[in-house]
């Protein structure tokens, strides 16, 4: 028995790895190794004493604790959380979390490691926050590369365009299945430049869906919005460190603004064969952002002969990309407002925002008895954007 009910496939667009201290030290260049940071949990509910403690018996969860998340079955995803998770770094682990979650495939996600690669400052230098991509990139693809289950999802920084290329170009040949991309604009140029015109177009020729991602871009607003004279917030999880209530208002902008860019850029016009998904950034936003870019299109093209498509941007959007919602937003008003096409299902796992139960809560909002649109949104949407993934 599962957590998955077996009379539906379902395919999981969003899981994690929780790296442990060493996760791009231990698969850097030699050349570069110390001056790679370890991963940091600072910002995270999870504590330098559980990390001490995994460290201490040697990376690993001890064989008592292991047996007492196997027992927990088809509930492993109601306790199974975070560090402390089934598989959480432990790929064999990760096997059996999998054969207890019941799901088809699913997308797996670095959690703090990309900090570093992806920050957004021309200071650190380049040739290391891609080497920490590619020392990431290759731990990805060994995690993953034991259970045809787990799809891995390379990162790739878009600062430096050559450097992206060849990135993206290791990432096809090793066998990672998505990019990772931030989800703000890269150092000094759009994410629709001409000189990243070959990133776009190796991947839409290999057919490696580009992916944006909470953690892609700064969780946090800058500091002048959060000044009110008045005491610090908590985040939701009772800290300070991650997303705020005015962060998590605007969290939709930075997402919606890359699209955009890329779109009018007319990438995803040039590039039919691209798909792309956004993930664990909600999906409320996206109705109106299909009328906006279609109504700003439409009157600008007048003047703006860059923007007379031959699809509108909701025809491209709906063909190309993919959208996870929050557990807590409704699905079935967003099918309303747009269509049944562009939403994917997602667990989390093993983070707590996934919730304890994210399939009762999406068929909460889900329309009851209309088991094709259902179908679609737990596996066919995926399938779409990743149809080499079908399960017979």
């Amino acid at each position: 028995m599962s957590y998955a009910p077996n009379h539906r496939a379902f395919y999981d667009a969003d899981s994690h790895i929780m790296e442990l201290p060493d996760f791009l030290k231990a698969y850097a260049d030699p050349k570069i190794r110390d001056e790679i940071p370890e991963v940091s949990y600072s910002a995270s509910i999870v504590t330098d004493e559980e990390v001490a403690v995994i460290m201490s018996q040697g990376g690993k969860h001890s064989s008592e604790h292991v047996a007492a998340q196997l027992a927990l079955g088809d509930r492993l995803i109601e306790s199974s959380k975070e560090i402390q998770a089934l598989g959480a770094f432990n790929a064999g682990d990760r096997s059996a979390a999998m054969d207890l979650l019941g799901f088809k495939k699913q997308l797996v996600f670095a959690t703090h490691s990309v900090a570093f690669p992806f920050h957004p400052s021309s200071k650190k230098p380049a040739q290391l926050r891609y080497g920490a991509a590619r020392a990431h990139n290759r731990h990805m693809a060994e995690f993953c590369g034991q259970d045809d289950r787990l799809m891995g999802v390379a990162i790739v920084p878009l600062d430096d365009p050559k450097r992206a290329i060849e990135e993206a170009e290791w990432a096809i040949k090793n066998g990672l299945e998505s990019i990772w991309v931030p989800h703000r604009a890269p150092i000094g140029h759009s994410p629709g430049h001409v000189e990243l015109d070959g990133f776009w177009a190796r991947l839409a020729e290999a057919g490696l869906p580009f992916l944006l991602h909470v953690g892609g871009a700064p969780l946090q607003i800058s500091k002048g919005w959060s000044n009110n004279g008045r005491g610090a917030t908590r985040d939701w999880l009772g800290g300070g460190e991650n997303v705020r209530t005015k962060d998590a208002t605007v969290l939709h902008q930075a997402p919606e603004m890359f699209l955009s860019m890329l779109i009018v850029d007319g990438v995803l016009e040039r590039h039919p064969n691209l798909r792309g998904a956004v993930v664990e950034l909600g999906a409320g936003w996206v109705p109106e952002m299909l009328r906006r870019l279609d109504a700003v299109t439409r009157a600008y093209s007048r003047a703006d002969t860059s923007v007379r498509f031959s699809r509108t941007p909701s025809e491209q959007v709906t063909q190309q990309l993919g959208f996870t919602p929050m557990p807590h937003e409704d699905v079935g008003n967003m099918i309303r407002q747009s269509n049944p096409d562009l939403y994917l299902f997602s667990s989390d796992y093993p983070h707590i925002e996934g919730t304890r139960d994210p399939i009762a809560r999406f068929e909460k909002s889900l329309p009851q008895g209309d088991e094709g649109l259902k179908t679609q949104f737990y596996s066919e949407n995926f399938l779409r954007l990743w149809p080499h993934s079908r399960v017979v």
